[in-house]
């Protein structure tokens, strides 16, 4: 693993997650021995929009049960699990922490869903599968830790058959200059690297993919980013389950620079659907 990989392995994987989200759960009355993909849905789904943006995006992928699907940067596997219960796909998850790996793994088996969905650690750089191997891929809010762009997109491309598609949802660079730090995605500059939605589809396009659909919702994340931070304010703690419990001590701190650059269109949210040519 190279220096920067470790890098950003260790902003997410602090130690202790699956202890910290099981507590949550059973602190908020979840059956641990009866759980399902909705009472996870609070705190696995680590990424803008969280369950609201699966669910769509899987909708413009429409996946079937005949398929397999690659998350790439699966974290702790929400999306992987929303999926194969929905669609009846077999998904395989691959992400640079192996705590994510450990705690997605867990949970899947906590839900009952291990025959369809399995998790490895593994660089999005070098994803450990062969060639045209998968049917779909996707990749939620992982590109903006990726300095090398073009290695990413190529071995998107690799490992989707001809004719696959890939749905990604990206954390893009605005018009309105550079974020503050600390963020979800970063706590310093040296491990972030937005680029443009210009700059991103010139680049997938270069590695051999098709737009079938290509939609900034940055207008819906702003909205719903700025009720979540009302209902949260003059509160001495936030609900029993949330991001928070996966993020730690800084969620407030990320949550605030997250909100400011979204209102000063620092960043922008894409959503897309690519055909591998």
């Amino acid at each position: 693993m190279t220096d920067h990989a470790r890098d950003v392995a260790g902003h997410y994987g602090k130690g202790g997650l699956l202890d910290r989200m099981l507590a949550a759960l059973k602190q908020a009355g979840k059956d641990l021995d009866r759980l399902t993909i909705d009472d996870l849905a609070p705190i696995d789904e680590f990424h803008s929009r969280r369950r609201a943006a699966t669910a769509e995006l899987s909708a413009l992928l429409a996946p079937t049960a005949a398929d397999r699907l690659i998350d790439i940067g699966s974290g702790v596997g929400g999306p992987s699990r929303y999926i194969a219960a929905t669609y009846g796909c077999r998904v395989s998850g691959v992400d640079l922490t192996q705590e994510f790996v450990d705690t997605a793994t867990a949970l899947t088996q906590l839900v009952g869903l291990t025959q369809r969905v399995d998790f490895r650690q593994g660089s999005a750089l070098d994803i450990p599968f062969p060639d045209a191997s998968f049917d779909l891929a996707w990749s939620q809010n992982v590109a903006m830790n990726i300095q090398d762009r073009p290695r990413y997109y190529a071995e998107m491309h690799r490992v989707l058959k001809p004719g696959g598609r890939l749905a990604i949802q990206d954390v893009t660079q605005g018009p309105g200059g550079p974020i503050d730090f600390p963020v979800m995605w970063a706590d310093r500059a040296e491990i972030s690297f937005l680029r443009t939605q210009e700059d991103t589809r010139t680049m997938l396009e270069a590695a051999g993919f098709r737009v079938q659909h290509w939609i900034d919702n940055t207008d819906i994340a702003r909205a719903e980013a700025a009720a979540e931070r009302a209902s949260m304010t003059g509160t001495a703690s936030p609900p029993i389950l949330g991001i928070h419990v996966v993020v730690g001590p800084s969620f407030r701190d990320k949550m605030r620079n997250a909100g400011k650059a979204q209102q000063e269109d620092r960043i922008r949210l894409l959503n897309a659907v690519l055909i591998r040519e």
